[in-house]
């Protein structure tokens, strides 16, 4: 949990950089959803997660009474605030999730829009959360940033969530597992699965994260997928909650 608390500080500062002034009204790659938008919803769900962590049967209590609503849709009312204080309330609700998840039992499990979470998986789903949504504002403005060893956290919870990205489209769980190799930008190999397996997904670790966090359409990364279990969970992966994603669609990015 230290270090995830760690990389999840630092892949907040990372993005925070990139939020100058003027950029708050820059569209991104997200249909209808502006610069703004994006830090509006990250801190929209960071006070949610605080909540769920703090307050958990008064967490579930609060999701069965939006039970059937996009979660997307609570945010909507907020997204109009001044880009500035988009950016503090950011700020400040970040902050006090990291300090809850410091002082949360690193055993318990955490309920949320989708299923219940482990600890390490909930504050992972938060890094993700932000470094897929700083995806979308690094694209709006045409900016690069440098992709780090923190994608690992990234291609775990992308792993993790292959079960939910059948169960969210509709479709059996496959019972075959899948094998995920991946290089980090460092040169370090991550792997997860049984090396024995039919199913295979090689591939830089940058666009594994780029597909399950659905910012690039699998036709335009460099992966080599190997199986019809592999090739059906990359076609719908989702490592985020809530209903299916819309994804990217392919050349956006050519």
């Amino acid at each position: 949990m230290d270090v995830l608390i760690s990389d999840l500080r630092d892949e907040t500062a990372d993005l925070e950089r990139f939020l100058d002034p003027g950029v708050w009204d820059a569209p991104t790659p997200a249909e209808g959803w502006t610069v703004r938008d994006q830090i509006v919803h990250l801190a929209w769900f960071d006070d949610a997660a605080v909540r769920a962590v703090t307050t958990p049967e008064e967490f579930r209590e609060e999701v069965r009474s939006t039970r059937g609503v996009d979660p997307d849709a609570l945010v909507e009312s907020r997204r109009s605030i001044p880009g500035e204080e988009a950016g503090a309330w950011f700020h400040g609700a970040r902050r006090r999730l990291a300090e809850v998840l410091a002082a949360a039992d690193p055993k318990v499990r955490v309920p949320w829009y989708g299923p219940d979470m482990g600890m390490v998986s909930f504050t992972t789903a938060r890094l993700m959360e932000t470094w897929a949504h700083g995806q979308d504002v690094v694209d709006g403005l045409s900016a690069v940033r440098e992709p780090t060893a923190r994608l690992r956290h990234v291609a775990e919870i992308g792993v993790r969530a292959r079960p939910w990205s059948f169960t969210v489209h509709g479709r059996p769980v496959p019972e075959e597992p899948v094998r995920v190799e991946l290089s980090l930008p460092g040169g370090e190999r991550w792997a997860a699965g049984p090396e024995d397996a039919a199913d295979v997904v090689r591939g830089p670790a940058l666009d594994f994260c780029l597909v399950v966090t659905q910012r690039r359409h699998p036709a335009d990364v460099n992966l080599a997928v190997s199986g019809p279990v592999a090739r059906e969970w990359i076609g719908i992966a989702q490592a985020f909650a809530g209903p299916p994603g819309v994804g990217r669609r392919p050349g956006q990015f050519a």
